[in-house]
């Protein structure tokens, strides 16, 4: 399937070209991506993880407090923080009370550090790695962090500006119906399944494969 009839199923839904336009993600440059702190990064992961199965505007709101808590997410200091500093954390009012996502922090911390001894940074080893192949930066961060297999590592690239897809409800269901996806998403052919569809029309379009997921998502009825 071409992009444009995917394209013009959501000028159609979503009231024109302007307000579609109005509604795609940001993309941060590359350079901007390598500048960001690794605080920053551990910050966004724990807040993917810690929004996965729940409620997202709680945890919108509880953010600054779990800033707070978490003394600015600072990977060395996170990365051989002492047990009972997280069975402290467990019992704190401030932040949402899940030990398993609690003790992902100095894990991911861990991962965010030994990135970092590689590649000066872990901003520079995101800037590096080629939208074409979100599939095997999705599978590095499954492999090596904490609970980043599902689309917690997909959000999480969204948020800091990394231009990839996100196979949500409805972009799986409009890969799905166009006969492009027919293997579980969460599944490495799967992944393969949407990031060769992505990267063609990326090659067909020009637009980053971020806007295309939200368009993509955009030709669904919710």
């Amino acid at each position: 399937m071409k992009f444009s009839e995917l394209y013009q199923q959501a000028l159609a839904r979503k009231g024109g070209e302007q307000a579609l336009k109005s509604m795609l993600p940001p993309v941060t440059e590359k350079q901007r991506l390598a500048k960001i702190s690794d605080d920053r990064y551990l910050s966004e992961i724990t807040r993917c993880i810690f929004k996965a199965g729940f409620v997202w505007r709680v945890i919108e709101n509880k953010w600054p407090d779990f800033e707070a808590a978490f003394e600015g997410f600072v990977p060395a200091y996170w990365q051989q923080v002492p047990p009972e500093v997280l069975e402290r954390l467990a019992t704190d009012e401030r932040i949402v009370r899940n030990m398993q996502k609690i003790r992902t922090v100095p894990e991911n911390a861990r991962m965010i550090m030994d990135v970092a001894k590689d590649h000066g940074s872990f901003g520079r080893f995101l800037a590096q790695w080629p939208s074409t192949d979100q599939v095997g930066l999705l599978l590095y961060l499954k492999r090596n962090g904490e609970r980043l297999g599902g689309n917690s590592a997909q959000y999480f690239l969204r948020r800091v500006g990394w231009d990839g897809f996100i196979l949500s409800h409805d972009v799986v269901t409009a890969l799905t119906r166009a006969g492009i996806l027919d293997a579980s998403p969460a599944s490495k052919k799967g992944l393969t399944q949407a990031q060769e569809a992505f990267n063609r029309w990326h090659e067909e379009t020009g637009m980053p494969i971020s806007q295309l997921s939200r368009i993509v998502s955009f030709t669904v009825d919710n």
